[in-house]
Formats: C-alpha cells, structure tokens, sequence
C-alpha cells in the first residue's frame, strides 16, 4: 500500500481542510425589529440586497431597522368552488339541478328498498 493512502476513513466521513488562509466575504450585521418586541441580528455580505422584511422566530414579520417599510402588495381573490359554480350558473338553475337530483336520489332509494322487501 503506498504511504499517501488515508488509512480508515471512508467517502464522505469526514473533511480534512482547515481553516487557514480562508478569507471570507466582508459582512455587516443587519438589525430586524420585530412587532413582538424581538429584535434579529442577520449577517449579511456587504455586496448583498438586504431584505426589508425577514420572519421572526414568533412567527410575525420583523421590520428593518431604521428602514423603508415597504408598501403591500394587493392580495388576489381565491376563488372557491362555489365562485366558479356561480359564474356558469345563476341560483335559480342551481335549485332546479338539485331538485331533478333530489329525485334521482330519492327514486334509486325506492326501488331498493322495493327490491330488498
């Protein structure tokens, strides 16, 4: 066996880099306050966009501080099933549809049960 084999290790086990002559990216600590009372510290790099919001760990937004609040976008309508029935259908069909299906349901349960006596 050559002596530049690693002896007991294995793929992916462990890394054998250090740290030194590592130069990491300049970065500025970026204060987020919170609705809650909570304040975040977020390193980011100097070259970075920094968010104007960032999610607390309560759950609420937090706020850049001492930065522009930015403005809400307009939220978009879900439309349920019920709206896009409406839009094909007007209530006075819709109550027709039902009573033909009331009838339907109503008659297959009087014929089984003809059919089981």
């Amino acid at each position: 066996m050559s002596e530049g084999a690693l002896r007991g290790t294995r793929l992916g086990a462990a890394s054998y880099e250090t740290d030194e002559n590592v130069v990491l990216a300049p970065r500025s600590d970026v204060y987020y306050d919170c609705p809650n009372g909570h304040t975040l510290s977020m390193p980011f790099s100097v070259e970075a966009e920094v968010p104007a919001t960032w999610d607390c760990h309560c759950g609420a937004r937090a706020a850049l501080r001492d930065g522009v609040t930015p403005e809400l976008k307009p939220m978009k309508h879900v439309r349920t099933h019920w709206d896009m029935l409406r839009e094909r259908r007007s209530i006075d069909e819709l109550e027709i549809l039902l009573a033909e299906r009331l009838e339907i349901i109503q008659g297959t349960a009087y014929s089984e049960e003809r059919k089981s006596a």
